[in-house]
């Protein structure tokens, strides 16, 4: 009889602390966020669980041969379930994306599903594999953006999306294990994400530097008033060092993600073993919630973006009951 432990199993559960951050950055990016923001995170993830449990059963001959302890595999979940789960799962997503953002939000949530099972089915094994998925997390990324300004989140989604043709590119070495070169090439597309999502976007750069000057001239004119110059001169000095926060957050948060996502590769360098590949394959997806972060902050909502941050230690203890790959 198939439990819940073996649906989550399935939909890979954990791994879904990876995919509200996409919504999270595009809205902050799009200056979108609102009440809505956490419902469309729920369709996001909806559609998360639905890719995942499609992928499980387009695989499941090759997962017999390959992964046989698996659910499909294993016989622990049926086809039939897993395919019904699925359909239902991409369902609700689209429905609930619908309900909460209106035809803006369907017009980016049914092109997104469409993709995740055009990947799961078609583009899996195929060298546009990598792309399709990137394609798949930069629709997400959107999702987010749909109740503002598109334009403003490419972006954010351009990022994530590139980060995903990174751990894409590394989980097709999963069973064979990989050559050197592969990790070195997805460890350099790394960089060039952490570096993308450390630099200030220029509206963010804009707004603290306001911020800066506006406290500037409440040093001023607090120091024509003797009575309140210390209170002044107190204020404005928390909002200098407020706005020197919020400009070196990006980056704080980017590297820590560089840091463990960029570890795990260098390993696969000296060891390109299948275990190391799916230990990077794991760190990538667990590790994505820090680089969301930086790119939430970047769009100016900095504690915001350390809350999504916080998600990748969580899911990376998670990890170890239920496998993100």
């Amino acid at each position: 009889m198939t439990t819940l432990a073996d649906l989550a199993e399935l939909v890979r559960a954990p791994a879904a602390l990876s995919v509200p951050g996409d919504v999270i950055a595009g809205a902050a990016a799009a200056g979108a966020l609102s009440p809505r923001t956490p419902a469309l995170a729920g369709a996001s993830v909806l559609l998360y669980w639905a890719g995942m449990a499609a992928n499980d059963w387009a695989d499941r001959r090759l997962d017999a041969e390959e992964r046989p302890e698996r659910p499909i595999p294993s016989g622990r979940v049926t086809p039939a379930a897993a395919v019904g789960l699925a359909a239902g799962l991409t369902a609700a997503g689209v429905g609930l994306a619908a309900a909460v953002g209106g035809r803006r939000a369907a017009t980016l949530a049914v092109p997104l599903a469409a993709t995740i099972w055009g990947y799961d089915l078609l583009a899996k094994n195929t060298a546009a594999g990598p792309a399709v998925m990137a394609a798949c997390r930069g629709l997400d990324v959107l999702l987010g953006a749909s109740g503002g300004r598109l334009t403003r989140a490419l972006p954010a989604a351009a990022t994530v999306a590139a980060h995903t043709w990174t751990v894409t590119a590394l989980s097709r070495r999963e069973v064979t294990g990989a050559d050197a070169t592969l990790p070195m090439r997805t460890l350099a597309g790394t960089a060039l994400v952490a570096a993308s999502a450390a630099v200030a976007a220029p509206g963010a750069r804009r707004a603290a530097a306001r911020t800066a000057e506006q406290a500037g001239v409440t040093d001023r004119a607090g120091v024509t008033d003797r009575a309140g110059a210390t209170g002044e001169i107190g204020v404005s000095a928390g909002r200098r060092r407020a706005a020197g926060i919020a400009a070196a957050l990006p980056a704080v948060l980017a590297g820590w993600y560089a840091a463990r996502y960029g570890a795990a590769q260098a390993q696969v360098v000296r060891d390109p073993s299948a275990g190391r590949v799916r230990a990077a394959v794991g760190a990538g997806i667990t590790g994505l919630p820090a680089l969301q972060g930086a790119l939430t902050a970047r769009g100016g909502a900095g504690l915001l973006g350390v809350a999504v941050a916080a998600a990748a230690p969580l899911g990376r203890r998670l990890a170890r009951k239920v496998s993100p790959t």
